[in-house]
């Protein structure tokens, strides 16, 4: 800090140590009755609506006052930057921008989502409490002045608002809260550089609130005294209060905010809380509403308007009674809340737009024998139905499952999807374990592990417990008596976006050393704070996080719709399928360091065109002595929509890259049932493979309303696929097993064994399985062919126990097999906070002869600091650069220089590439808007593709010379305006057009229309005239009463084919 700037934060300090003092000796801000407090800001204030604490002191110490008090807090928010998927523009004031750069990036979002400054009117804010700083701090003292300056800015423009009508509101800021240090208890940061930092922000942050007459709250001082001299911990990772912290944290609040007042209704202070809780549930519906791009954002058309404006409309009025019930709980009062509820909007009749079309699912379900008569495998296997909601009712839309180390079957069902309905019970989505305790093949056991939740579309076992995917939150829940029955649950992780519940974070999968992988679709926007400092993601991607370490990072943001399913091989190098795609891929060359709103190069595709499906939901390699010889190491691809099966391909190093080559093998599982949707699978103890079947009538998100009548809440299979003329595999010890059992448990061939017993190994003494490990190592046959795989699982189990072997780790970046070396390199990536001399090691791995392991190099570097990163990528390119490299390797450089890879390239756009050079003036502007919204996720060519070629596989036609779009033009606009469904020929080829067509009429207007149907009239290889928006227009009012969709033959009568 320059002295000059240092003499002006000691002046500044000595005046808002005054007005401190002045506001203590009064009671700060002055309540009213039916005062409306609304917080807003960071995740110190967005995580208190876990807790509840603040708002039930305030009800306790002021029971008479009927405050009405409402959190819109959220992580990763600073003064000037709240970004919502759902909202256009991510600046809470005019002007903010201009104290960002990277998160300036456009970053997608789309709705009518409110600003902040329109939720702050309609709550009628009279008081403000705004969380910030913390954030902020990891920008350093090369931040400080910018953050000033951001902080005034906001100051001013919300002394300048008058939100609840008539007077403009009273301000506090609160500081952040200081840096515990758990580091003897954690792998954490010790907080040194930390609190340097957080002090020098909340020193702005005095100055600027006395400069602006603004009441400061220094939660800074206040909180290291305690962390200095508490005994018990009061975060849960340092920088996240816990219950113990929010408690005391809520009283300094109301204290130095509204002056230190006795609680006048003390005895009340559980039925109050629980009551405030009550109430947050129910906020949070409201102002983070799951599944709200179909309520506010790109999905409300075309069917959003049927029912979401009622249901916002009665959340808010169920919200509202719970504040009645928080003050009849101040009182000593209880509240009716169903018959309150009763008198709500009542939600309006949604009709199916279903139509009984060849192919399309079916509403009367089939059961037993019958569904699995519909299932075919091939010559040599035997399918069995372990599980049914037939005798398992609580086995309802099942969406993954996993086999514990005692080897019983887990499965996530959530018969609550898509989300919560007003006025329905609370959802009740539950963790089952079903097993099979007579050996006879089917399920005769449910044990349920938790119930009460809401969308368990992610789960993965660690040695502290269950990690979940709760909407918003990753969450911990354990059971600490061992009854199998979760009885603690933990909030890890704060400011995940479920706001397409399908697209959140899903489909769990941990790396060798026990970190989770976890997807998260399109149109998400997610603002995670940890102890590392904020991690943002913009659309599709996947997070890693090391719950050793409690580490979360961006691992990949990719140009992908919505991945599901994520696969390890036996190197543990990462495949992953996005559903939309189609496409299946390896994850590692994506995983260079994102930058916000911009997304990393995607890897290319590995699946064989004609096997290409979509929409894919699961992977899982075959690694079984049960399974045929030959198939070991074949990936598997289930399937939900058009192709209802699995597909097997083959998948090997390719000799001339990094990456791998595939070819399709085998359909494994193909299924006649129209409702059968296969979803997550995993192979078990004994060798055999299950899965499970999703199984619903309706699939789509876009053809149909999200309230269906049609789609299912009931129904979901577990399926069980054998190999009878080969023996199961005996299961290997592991729950019961000594550590030099578990060792050698690492040598045998299955990778679920292998996987399961890793985790196995995490839950021991690490001091006992370090010894052991050593021995073992040493005991090792060196002329065994897999010597080097033994001793690259020894060094995976040291990185799960966060004690890395450097001695096994250089054996293995210098091993034979490259594969080996690759593998070592990732783990040294990872490493760096425990390997001094990472950086010299990354630079000779930059050197080696393998392609993959340099790409593995390229990874790495691109999360070191700039200087750092390009001395490695210097060597990286004295050795030639395949295509599976140079965009990694391009983009990484671009990023260092902040900026994307297609700015550093200055790529031409779509104007200058001389595509439909036949279309001139506005038809040619046409043109070009139509191959913007044509590209769009969820539009048209995530089912006809890119290239307009369609997917055969998957029953999606082509649009390339096809006269359905060359030809007539009413044609074409009616079905794009409705929608089709139904069997249609295309081309020589028939189609069941099960899953209709989206109808966009509701989502493009006249002119979006044309421009669309002019782009696909004139690209791949088409040559029609173009579309006017006049005549798109006429259509519409033509057909203004048509309801529902098109049927082929229909159109065809009103337009013949010529």
């Amino acid at each position: 800090m320059k002295n000059g700037q240092l003499g002006k934060v000691i002046t500044m300090l000595c005046i808002a140590v005054a007005i401190s003092s002045c506001g203590r000796k009064n009671t700060g801000l002055q309540l009213q009755k039916e005062s409306h407090i609304v917080l807003i800001g960071n995740n110190l204030g967005s995580r208190m609506m876990n807790f509840g604490h603040f708002e039930t002191e305030m009800h306790l110490r002021y029971p008479d006052s009927l405050l009405f008090i409402r959190n819109m807090a959220d992580g990763g928010n600073t003064p000037g930057f709240r970004p919502h998927s759902s909202r256009k523009s991510p600046w809470a004031f005019p002007g903010a921008e201009k104290f960002q750069t990277e998160l300036a990036n456009k970053s997608g979002s789309r709705g009518h989502f409110p600003t902040e400054d329109e939720w702050l009117t309609n709550l009628e804010a009279d008081v403000i409490i705004a969380f910030f700083g913390y954030n902020e701090s990891f920008q350093g003292i090369e931040g400080l002045e910018n953050y000033r300056n951001e902080l005034h800015a906001f100051i001013e423009h919300t002394k300048k608002q008058k939100y609840n009508g008539a007077s403009r509101p009273l301000l506090a800021l609160v500081s952040p809260i200081a840096f515990e240090n758990l580091s003897a208890k954690m792998d954490l940061p010790d907080g040194i550089e930390e609190n340097k930092n957080l002090q020098l922000y909340t020193d702005v942050m005095r100055e600027v609130a006395a400069m602006d007459s603004v009441l400061f709250v220094d939660a800074f001082v206040t909180t290291k005294k305690w962390f200095d001299s508490n005994e018990a911990d009061l975060t849960a990772d340092g920088f996240q209060l816990n219950d113990l912290g929010y408690q005391k944290f809520a009283k300094l609040l109301a204290d130095q905010i509204f002056g230190k007042n006795k609680s006048k209704a003390e005895a009340n202070r559980a039925s109050v809380h629980a009551a405030v809780t009550e109430k947050n549930w129910f906020w949070h519906n409201d102002i983070k509403l799951p599944n709200g791009v179909h309520a506010w954002g790109r999905r409300y058309d075309p069917f959003g308007p049927d029912n979401y404006p009622y249901e916002k409309e009665k959340i808010y009025e169920m919200t509202a009674n719970r504040d009645r019930a928080i003050w009849n709980a101040a009182q000593g009062n209880t509240t009716d809340l169903v018959a309150l509820d009763a008198n709500t909007k009542k939600l309006p009749e949604v009709k199916t737009n279903y139509k009984d079309v060849n192919g399309s699912g079916n509403p009367e379900y089939l059961y037993g024998q019958d569904a699995l008569d519909k299932l075919k495998v091939p010559k040599g296997y035997k399918l069995e139905l372990f599980a049914s909601e037939k005798e398992f009712e609580d086995l309802a839309n099942p969406v993954q499952m996993s086999f514990d180390n005692k080897g019983r079957l887990w499965v996530g069902v959530m018969p609550s999807y898509p989300h919560y309905k007003p006025g329905d019970s609370k959802p009740n989505d539950k963790l089952i374990i079903l097993e099979d305790t007579d050996k006879d093949g089917k399920a005769d056991k449910q044990t349920t592990f938790a119930d009460g939740l809401h969308l368990t579309i992610g789960f993965e076992f660690a040695p502290e417990g269950v990690y979940v995917s709760q909407g918003t939150n990753l969450v911990l829940l354990k059971d600490t008596d061992g009854d199998d029955k979760a009885d603690e649950t933990e909030v890890i992780l704060s400011g995940f976006d479920d706001h397409d519940t399908h697209h959140a974070i899903s489909a769990f999968a941990a790396d060798p050393s026990g970190a989770l992988y976890m997807a998260e679709g399109v149109f998400l926007h997610t603002n995670v704070e940890t102890a590392y400092g904020p991690v943002r993601g913009t659309n599709g991607g996947f997070y890693r996080y090391s719950p050793q370490r409690h580490h979360l990072e961006r691992t990949a943001q990719l140009p992908i719709p919505n991945p599901w399913g994520i696969a390890f091989d036996d190197w543990g190098q990462n495949f992953f399928a996005h559903t939309s795609g189609p496409d299946m891929t390896w994850m590692m060359p994506g995983t260079i360091k994102p930058r916000y709103g911009v997304a990393s190069p995607l890897p290319k595709n590995l699946i064989e065109n004609e096997h290409r499906v979509r929409p894919t939901s699961g992977l899982e390699f075959i690694s079984s002595r049960h399974f045929p010889d030959e198939v070991q190491g074949d990936l598997l691809i289930n399937n939900t929509i058009g192709f209802l099966g699995t597909k097997q391909h083959t998948i090997v190093d390719d000799p001339e890259s990094a990456s791998y080559v595939s070819k399709h093998r085998l359909d494994l599982i193909t299924s006649t049932d129209p409702n059968f949707r296969p979803v997550d699978m995993e192979f078990a103890p004994d060798g055999s493979l299950y899965f499970l079947d999703w199984h619903n009538v309706l699939i789509g998100h876009m053809q149909h309303n999200a309230r269906d009548p049609l789609r299912d809440h009931a129904h979901g299979r577990v399926y069980r696929l054998t190999y009878p003329s080969r023996p199961l595999v005996k299961p290997a010890k592991i729950t019961d097993a000594s550590v030099e059992e578990l060792l050698d448990n690492l040598k045998l061939p299955e990778f679920r064994t292998r996987y399961r017993t890793k985790r196995e190994l995490r839950t021991r003494d690490k001091d006992e399985v370090l010894a052991k490990l050593d021995t073992w190592v040493k005991d090792l046959d060196k002329n065994d062919g897999t010597y080097e795989h033994h001793v690259l699982e020894a060094l995976w189990v040291t990185w799960g126990l966060n004690d890395i072997n450097e001695d096994l780790l250089e054996k293995m970046l210098n091993a034979k097999d490259f594969r080996a070396r690759a593998a070592a390199v990732k783990v040294l990536r990872y490493a760096g906070h425990q390997i001094e001399n990472q950086v010299a090691l990354l630079k000779i791995a930059a050197n080696d002869e393998n392609a993959r392991v340099r790409l593995e190099t390229i990874a790495a570097a691109s999360w070191l600091d700039k200087e750092t990163g390009l001395d490695i990528l210097d060597e990286v390119i004295k050795k030639p650069l395949d295509d599976w490299m140079i965009q990694p390797f391009e983009a990484t450089i671009a990023h260092f220089n902040q900026s994307s890879l297609n700015e550093w390239k200055n790529v031409k756009t779509i104007d200058d590439s001389g595509l439909a050079a036949n279309l001139k003036g506005e038809q040619r502007e046409l043109f070009i808007k139509g191959a913007v919204i044509y590209e769009r996720e969820g539009f048209c060519a995530t089912c006809h593709q890119p290239d307009g070629k369609g997917l055969s596989a998957s029953q999606f036609p082509p649009l390339a010379g096809v006269p359905w779009v060359t030809g007539d033009e009413e044609r074409l606009i009616k079905l794009t305006l409705n929608g089709l469904i139904g069997p249609i020929e295309v081309l020589g080829k028939k189609y069941p057009g099960q899953v209709p067509m989206t109808p966009f009429g509701g989502m493009l207007n006249d002119e979006e229309i044309a421009a669309v149907l002019t782009y696909v009239r004139n690209s791949f290889g088409n040559n029609a005239s173009a579309i006017s928006p006049n005549k798109v227009k006429e259509v519409r009012d033509k057909i203004k009463d048509k309801e529902g969709f098109y049927l082929p033959d229909e159109l065809l009568k009103e337009h013949p084919m010529k």
